[in-house]
C-alpha cells in the first residue's frame, strides 16, 4: 500500500519499522518539528524524524494540518491509507478524508478505557491488570472511532517505559496485520460504556505523596519511570525513585517518615523501600550507593508539607 506514516516519539518506531519491513510504500513521514533539547537547547529531531531520515524517507513536520495549503500536500500524496501512532496533532476531517482507506490509529490501550493522551501511566497508576493497543479507524472526536483488532498486555509490575515497549511492538505487529488483509477487520463502534480518559501528565503529579497508601505509591513510581519520574524533597534536593518494593510499615511512624537505614518510608497500609534511585544531575543508582554519600537518616520526614 501507498502509506504516509505519521508519528513523533520512540513508541512510533516500531511501527514505521514494520511498515516497511511488510513492503509497504512509505512516501512520506510526518513528525512534529524539531524542539529545543539538553543544556545548550540545540534543536532536536524527534526519533521518527531521526529513523525515517535514515531509511530515506522524506520528512514532513508541519505546524499545523488546518490550513489548504498543508491539507493539499497530503492530498497531492495519491495515498491509500495514512497510518498514525502518537503523531501530536489533531487531524482535520479534510486530512482524515483524503486517503482512500481513511486513516489508522495504534492506540496504546484497550479502547474505550484511556482514550487521550497518557493511556499507559493511567493504566499503571489505576492499578489496571492489563493494558494493550487497539487499531482504530480515525475519526474527528478523541480516540472514538471504530475499532478493527486489539490485543492485551498484562502489566504485571512493569514500568511506564517497559509497558511502552511492549505495547508499540504489538502495536506494530498489529497495524501489520490488518493492512495485510483489511476485508478481515470489521470495524467495530466502540461501546459507551467504560469510557475513561487518560488526561496528559501534569510534572506536579510526579511529587510523591506518602500520605497515600504504599501500593498507589509503588503504582506512581512505576507509572512515571522513566518521565517525569515520581520525586521527594530531602534538604532542597530532589531525589527521583526508579523502582522500590513494598513492606511492613512501622506501627507509630508518620507517613513520609525514614523508619531505617535502608531509606523505607512510611505510608498509608504499607510501606516502600526504593531500590534505585536518581539524584538532580546524576546517574541512576542502588539505594544503598545513595545512601554512602548522601545520608538520609531515620527519623527524616520525605512528606510534602501540607497546605492550608
Amino acid at each position: 500500500m501507498r502509506i504516509a506514516f505519521m508519528g513523533t516519539p520512540d513508541f512510533a518506531v516500531p511501527t514505521l519499522d514494520a511498515l516497511l519491513a511488510a513492503g509497504h510504500d512509505l512516501v512520506a513521514a510526518y513528525c512534529q518539528p524539531p524542539r529545543p533539547a539538553g543544556r545548550g537547547k540545540a534543536l532536536m529531531p524527534s526519533p521518527v524524524q531521526k529513523r525515517a531520515e535514515m531509511l530515506g524517507i522524506e520528512v514532513r513536520h508541519p505546524v499545523t494540518l488546518r490550513d489548504a495549503e498543508a491539507q493539499a500536500a497530503f492530498a497531492a500524496l495519491g495515498l491509500d491509507v495514512a497510518v498514525v501512532a502518537a503523531y501530536g496533532l489533531i487531524l482535520p476531517q479534510p486530512i482524515l478524508d483524503a486517503p482512500r482507506f481513511g486513516c489508522l490509529n495504534v492506540h496504546g490501550s484497550i479502547l474505550p478505557r484511556w482514550r487521550g493522551a497518557a493511556p499507559v501511566q493511567r493504566a499503571i497508576l489505576a492499578g489496571d491488570p492489563v493494558s494493550g493497543v487497539t487499531i482504530m479507524q480515525m475519526e474527528r472526536g478523541l480516540d472514538t472511532g471504530p475499532m478493527l483488532a486489539t490485543v492485551e498486555t498484562p502489566i504485571a509490575g512493569k514500568t511506564a517505559g517497559e509497558l511502552t515497549d511492549e505495547i508499540a511492538r504489538s502495536g506494530a505487529a498489529l497495524m501489520v496485520q490488518v493492512l495485510a488483509d483489511p476485508e478481515a477487520y470489521t470495524p467495530a463502534v466502540q461501546p459507551e460504556a467504560g469510557v475513561t480518559y487518560a488526561a496528559k501528565i501534569d510534572k506536579a503529579e510526579a511529587r510523591i505523596n506518602f500520605r497515600e497508601p504504599a501500593g498507589q505509591v509503588e503504582r506512581q513510581i512505576r507509572a512515571f519511570n522513566p518521565a517525569p519520574g515520581a520525586w521527594f524533597d530531602y534538604q532542597g534536593e530532589r531525589i527521583r525513585i526508579l523502582a522500590c518494593d513494598i513492606v511492613d510499615r512501622h506501627p507509630i511512624a508518620a507517613p513520609g517518615e525514614v523508619i531505617d537505614d535502608h531509606l523505607t518510608i512510611e505510608c498509608i497500609f504499607g510501606a516502600i523501600r526504593p531500590t534505585r534511585v536518581q539524584r538532580a544531575g546524576k546517574a541512576a543508582m542502588s539505594t544503598s550507593e545513595l545512601l554512602r554519600g548522601f545520608a538520609i537518616p531515620p527519623g527524616s520526614n520525605l512528606a510534602a508539607p501540607t497546605l492550608g
